[in-house]
C-alpha cells in the first residue's frame, strides 16, 4: 500500500480544481466517447495518435478490463515522452485494480522511473519484485551506471551473480562502465575473466566497454589488445580506443591509429572527430586541425556542442584565437563547457581584458551559470593579464557565494599567483597563511617563482625549503632556489643546493619541442641527434648564437644544472629542444612567416631570451606554448612580460 499512498500524494489536487477537471472530463465524454463501453483497441489508437492524456482517461474508464497489452502500450508512451505523472497514473491503476504485472511490465516501470530521474522509485519497484530475470537486473544496474552511482551498480551486479542469474552481453557492457577507480578497476579485471569464461569477449558491445575501461584506467596497452582481438569493429569501439590514447596524452599514437582506421574504411562520427581534435590540440597541429574542421563541414557532420567545444579548444591551443571565437560566436547553443573553453583560451594567451569581457557577457546573457572552472579561467586570466584588482574582486564575489559555491584550493592558488606577479610577494605569503587549506606544492611553487622574478630572497628561501620537504624530487624547485641565491651573490648556497640535488639524485624530465611544417610534425629532444637535418641545425644554432650576441644576447648559464665549465654549459644550452625547433622554423619557413613551437615542459629562461632575439633580429612573430601558457613574441617583446 505504500506505493498507492505515495502516488496519491503526488497526484492530489485541491477540491475546487478537482471538480473543474471532473466537469471538463464529463463534457469531453459527451462529445467524444460513444455510448457503448470503451475498448482496448480505442486506447491503442489514441496512444498511436499522440493523445496520451485521452488514453489515460480511457484507462480509468476501462477499470478492471485493462490487461497486459494496454498497460504496455501506455507505459511505453510514458517512457518515450518521459511523462512522470502519466506513468505514475498507470502504476497507480495497477495497484488500485490489484493487477499483478509480470516481470516484463515491472522492468518497464524501472526503466520509466529511471528515465524520469526517479532513481529511488525505480529501486523500490525492483526491490518489490518477487521474480526477476536478467533484463530486470540489467535495467537496475544500468540505471545506477547512468547516474554514476558506481558502488551501487557493482554491488547489485554481485547480488545478481549470487542469485544464480546469468549475465548477458548487455549486463557486462553496462556494469563495465562503473569499473572506475582502484576498487572498480580491480573488480573490472575479475569481470573480464568472467566475460572470457562466458564467451562474450568478442561481442562488440562488451569489447567496446572493456577497452574503454582499460583506457580510462591508463592501461592503454591492455585496451589496444582488446581492440585488436575484436572480430568486427564499429565506430563506437574505434572511437573509444582513439579517445583512450588522446585522453592519456598519447596524441601522436591517437592520430596514427585514426589514419590507419580510416584507410581500413572506418566511418567516423562527431565523437570520433572530437577525440581526434583533442589529440591535435595536444600536438598544436593547426594544419591538421583545419583539415579535420573542413572535413566536418564538407561531409555535414552534425554540429553537436561537444564537437564545437573541441574545435574551440583545438584552435585556442594552436594559437588561433580568432578561429576559436568564430566557432564560439556561431554556436546556436552553448554549455558551460563552451564558455569555459573560450575563457581558458583567452587566459592561456594572457588576454585578461578579453577574459573579463567574455565573463561579463556570460553573466549578462544569464543562460548558463558559471562553475568552478569558469572562475579558475577568469582568475588565471586576470593574473596573466596584469589585472590583479579585478581578479581580487572576482575572488571576493566567490567568497560571498554570489554564484552559489565557495572557492576551492585551486582558486586560492590563482590569487597567490596573481599577487606574486604583481610584486606583492609579502601579501601573497600572508594570504597563504590565512587560507582555510594547507598550501599545495603548486601554490608554494608559484610563490617561489615570484620571489625569483622580484628578487625576494628571504621569502624565497623560506618557501624553497618548504618545497624541498614536500616534493624533494622536483628539479624545478632546486633550480629556481639556486638561481635566486645566484642573483643575490650567495654562491655558497648555490653550491649547497646543487650538491643537494646530486645527493638526492634529482633529475629533470626530458624536454621535447615540436613544430609543424607543411602538415608534418617535427619533434626535437635536447641535443637531438635523430633528426635528418641534425648537422645543419647544429651548425645553424651556433651561427644564430654568435649573431644574437652581437645584438645583445647573453646566454643564461644558470639554466644548466651540470657542474661543468662555462664553455660546456653554453654547448648544453645550444642543444635545448626549443632552440632546435626555432632554428628549424627559421630554415623551413618563408621570410617573415610566423613560427609556432610547442614545449612539453616550462620553457627555460635562456630559450625564452633566444626566441625574443629570433623575433627581433629576423622580424618574425614567434608563438611558444609551454605547459603553463602561450608566449606571443613580436619585435622582441613577449606577451608574458617575462613572467611565467
Amino acid at each position: 500500500m505504500k506505493w498507492l499512498q505515495k502516488i496519491k500524494r503526488h497526484m492530489r489536487r485541491p477540491k475546487k480544481q478537482s471538480r473543474a477537471f471532473s466537469s471538463l472530463t464529463f463534457t469531453q465524454q459527451q462529445l467524444t466517447v460513444p455510448s457503448f463501453p470503451p475498448s482496448p483497441q480505442n486506447l491503442k489508437t489514441l496512444r498511436s495518435n499522440g493523445q496520451l492524456t485521452k488514453a489515460l482517461i480511457e484507462m480509468a474508464t476501462l477499470g478492471l478490463e485493462m490487461r497486459f497489452e494496454e498497460y504496455d502500450t501506455l507505459l511505453n508512451a510514458c517512457v518515450n515522452q518521459r511523462t512522470l505523472r502519466g506513468g505514475q497514473r498507470v502504476h497507480a491503476h495497477m495497484i488500485k485494480t490489484c493487477y499483478r504485472p509480470p516481470v516484463y511490465l515491472r522492468t518497464r516501470l524501472i526503466v520509466f522511473y529511471n528515465k524520469c530521474e526517479c532513481l529511488s522509485d525505480a529501486r523500490n519497484v525492483f526491490d518489490e519484485m518477487r521474480e526477476r530475470n536478467v533484463v530486470s537486473w540489467t535495467a537496475m544496474i544500468s540505471a545506477y551506471s547512468q547516474k554514476a552511482h558506481s558502488f551501487e551498480a557493482l554491488n547489485l551486479f554481485i547480488r545478481m551473480l549470487r542469485s544464480d542469474t546469468e549475465p548477458n552481453e548487455f549486463t557486462f557492457a553496462t556494469v563495465l562502465t562503473s569499473c572506475a577507480g582502484t576498487f572498480g578497476f580491480e573488480l573490472g579485471k575479475q569481470i573480464h575473466s568472467l566475460i572470457i569464461k562466458s564467451n562474450f569477449e568478442s561481442h562488440i558491445y562488451v569489447g567496446s566497454s572493456l577497452l574503454d575501461m582499460y583506457a580510462k584506467a591508463g592501461r592503454i596497452h591492455e585496451a589496444r589488445g582488446v581492440f585488436e582481438c575484436l572480430p568486427e569493429r564499429d565506430v563506437v569501439s574505434c572511437t573509444a580506443i582513439i579517445s583512450g590514447y588522446a585522453q592519456l596524452g598519447l596524441d601522436e599514437e591517437a592520430i596514427e591509429l585514426f589514419r590507419k582506421l580510416q584507410v581500413e574504411g572506418m566511418i567516423s562520427n562527431y565523437v570520433t572527430y572530437a577525440s581526434v581534435l583533442t589529440a591535435l590540440s595536444g600536438l598544436a597541429a593547426l594544419g591538421h586541425g583545419k583539415q579535420v574542421h573542413s572535413h566536418v563541414l564538407r561531409f555535414e557532420i552534425p554540429s553537436y556542442v561537444v564537437l564545437q567545444n573541441s574545435l574551440i579548444d583545438m584552435y585556442s591551443k594552436c594559437g588561433s584565437l580568432t578561429y576559436s571565437r568564430r566557432v564560439f560566436d556561431n554556436m546556436s547553443e552553448r554549455t558551460v563547457i563552451s564558455w569555459n573553453a573560450m575563457l581558458v583560451g583567452y587566459s592561456k594567451h594572457g588576454m585578461g581584458r578579453e577574459v573579463v569581457e567574455l565573463f561579463n557577457l556570460m553573466r549578462e546573457e544569464n543562460k548558463v551559470k558559471p562553475d568552478s572552472v569558469t572562475y579558475l579561467a577568469v582568475l588565471s586570466g586576470c593574473s596573466h593579464g596584469g589585472m590583479e584588482d579585478r581578479g581580487l574582486e572576482v575572488f571576493h564575489e566567490m567568497v560571498d557565494c554570489k554564484d552559489g559555491f565557495e572557492p576551492e584550493i585551486e582558486h586560492y592558488g590563482c590569487v597567490v599567483d596573481m599577487l606574486g606577479r604583481a610584486g606583492r610577494v609579502g601579501e601573497a605569503l600572508e594570504f597563504i597563511k590565512k587560507m582555510p587549506f594547507e598550501p599545495t606544492a603548486a601554490i608554494l611553487g608559484s610563490l617561489l617563482g615570484a620571489c625569483r622574478v622580484h628578487s625576494n630572497v628571504d621569502i624565497g628561501e623560506f618557501v624553497g625549503q618548504r618545497l624541498m620537504e614536500i616534493e624533494p624530487e622536483n628539479a624545478g624547485n632546486y633550480v629556481i632556489l639556486s638561481n635566486l641565491y645566484a642573483s643575490a651573490g650567495r654562491w655558497e648556497d648555490v653550491t649547497r643546493v646543487r650538491e643537494l640535488m646530486k645527493e638526492k639524485a634529482v633529475t629533470k624530465d626530458p624536454g621535447r619541442s615540436w613544430i609543424e611544417l607543411d602538415q608534418i610534425l617535427h619533434t626535437f629532444h635536447a641535443s637531438d641527434r635523430s633528426h635528418p637535418m641534425r648537422e645543419e641545425l647544429s651548425a645553424k644554432v651556433k651561427q644564430l648564437s654568435v649573431k644574437f650576441k652581437e645584438a645583445g644576447y647573453v646566454p643564461d648559464m644558470s639554466c644548466v644544472l651540470y657542474d661543468v665549465d662555462e664553455e660546456q654549459k653554453e654547448k648544453v644550452l645550444l642543444g635545448h629542444s626549443e632552440k632546435l625547433a626555432l632554428t628549424f622554423g627559421l630554415i623551413g619557413t618563408p621570410e617573415g612567416a610566423p613560427i609556432r613551437v610547442i614545449k612539453n615542459l616550462r620553457i627555460c629562461v635562456d630559450c625564452h631570451n633566444f626566441a625574443k632575439f629570433v623575433s627581433k633580429v629576423y622580424g618574425r612573430k614567434v608563438s611558444l606554448r609551454d605547459k603553463n601558457r602561450f608566449h606571443h613574441i613580436v619585435e622582441g617583446t613577449c606577451s608574458c612580460g617575462d613572467y611565467w
